[in-house]
C-alpha cells in the first residue's frame, strides 16, 4: 500500500537526536514524520547523567515527554521500522507502507555488542557499566573492575580511576605482552591492579554484583564492572543511500558537515548514527542543528523555484 501523503521530512529514528530534530521542524510548520522501531540503546539504564536540567532522569521518561512535545506541533509519530529508502527519497516501513520525504534525517543509532562473559548482559546497566561520565558518579569510590576486550581497554581502566581508587584490569582476553610501556606505566601511576586470566563469569549474590570468576576458579571481590561494548552502528540504510562512510576503531561512520549532512544532496545523519561518542545531550544539540539547517534549505529551495517560475 502507497501512502499518498508526502511529508516534508521523514526523521528514521525516535531517540534524543530524532526528537530534537523534529521538534525544530515541527515548530517551523513542517510536515513531518518520526518512524521509531522501539530500541533506544540507553534503554537498560535506569537514569541518564550529565544532561544538564535533565540529570537523574530515566531514558524512558526522557523519551515519552520528547513525543509528547513534538506532537504539540503537528509532528507524526509511528511505531515501525524502516526496511528500505529508494531513489527520491521513498521509505518504505516493515509493515508495508511506503512514504515519500524531501528531505532525511537518519538516527538510527548503534547498537551495544557485549563480551561475551556470563553475567555480563543481564547486569548491563546496573552495576556492568561502560561509560563513566554516565555512571561513574553513582558508583564513586565502590571497587571497580574493567575487563579488557582490546588494548585500548587500557584507557577505560585509567579514566575510570578518576572515580575510584580501587580498581582491577582483568586482562581476559589481552595479553600483558600487548600492552605498551607507556601503559603499564600509566596503570602503575593510577594505582591500577593488573590481573592476567581469562574471565569466567560473574558473582551476584542479593542481586548485586560481589564478584569476577576467572577460569582458574579464583574470585576478585568487586562491585562495579566496567566493559567496553564493540560498538555496532545501524548505517544500512545510508549504505543503501550510497552514503560515503569512514571507518573508525568503532565502526563505519557517515562523513558529515558541521550541520550532520551526509555526502548524499537532502540526507542528514545525527546522534549516534552520525559517531560512537554522541552523549545523549550532544544527540539532542545535533538534531537541533540538523532541523534548522534543513528548515532553511526548503525554504531557500523553495523561494529559488518560485523566482525562476
Amino acid at each position: 500500500m502507497t501512502d499518498t501523503h508526502a511529508y516534508e521530512v521523514i526523521v528514521i529514528g525516535g531517540g534524543a537526536a530524532g526528537l530534537s530534530a523534529a521538534l525544530v521542524l515541527g515548530r517551523a510548520r513542517r510536515r513531518t514524520l518520526v518512524v521509531d522501531a522501539g530500541e533506544p540503546r540507553n534503554a537498560p539504564s535506569a537514569h541518564m547523567q550529565g544532561y544538564l536540567t535533565r540529570d537523574g532522569m530515566s531514558p524512558a521518561e526522557f523519551l515519552a515527554t520528547g513525543r509528547e512535545e513534538i506532537a504539540r506541533y503537528g509532528v507524526e509519530l509511528v511505531r515501525d521500522r524502516v526496511v528500505e529508502v529508494a531513489e527520491g527519497f521513498a521509505v518504505t516501513l516493515e509493515s508495508g507502507r511506503t512514504l515519500q520525504a524531501r528531505r532525511l534525517v537518519v538516527a538510527t543509532g548503534l547498537k551495544d555488542e557485549l563480551p561475551a562473559v556470563p553475567g555480563v548482559a543481564e547486569r548491563f546497566g546496573k552495576d556492568v557499566l561502560h561509560c563513566p561520565y554516565c555512571h561513574g558518579w553513582e558508583v564513586r569510590d565502590q571497587a571497580f573492575g574493567v575487563l579488557a576486550t582490546t588494548p585500548l581497554s587500557v584507557h577505560q581502566a585509567l579514566i575510570v580511576s578518576q572515580w575510584s581508587k580501587d580498581v582491577t584490569f582483568f586482562l581476559h582476553t589481552v595479553a600483558e605482552s600487548d600492552l605498551s610501556d607507556d601503559d603499564l606505566r600509566r596503570l602503575a601511576a593510577a594505582g591500577v591492579k593488573v590481573v592476567p586470566g581469562e574471565v569466567a563469569g560473574l558473582r551476584v549474590e542479593a542481586d548485586r554484583l560481589t564478584g569476577v570468576r576467572l577460569t582458574d576458579g579464583s574470585v576478585h571481590a568487586r562491585q562495579a564492572l566496567f566493559v567496553a561494548p564493540r560498538a555496532v552502528p545501524q548505517n544500512g540504510l545510508l549504505a543503501q543511500l550510497g552514503a560515503e562512510l569512514n571507518e573508525t576503531p568503532f565502526g563505519a561512520y557517515p562523513v558529515v558537515d558541521a550541520t550532520g549532512q551526509t555526502t548524499v544532496p537532502g540526507v542528514w545523519a545525527v546522534g549516534n548514527a552520525m559517531g560512537f561518542a554522541e552523549q545523549v545531550i550532544n544527540a539532542a544539540a545535533g538534531g537541533y542543528r540538523a532541523g534548522a539547517t534543513i528548515n532553511g534549505e526548503l525554504l531557500m529551495t523553495d523561494l529559488d523555484s518560485a523566482v525562476q517560475v
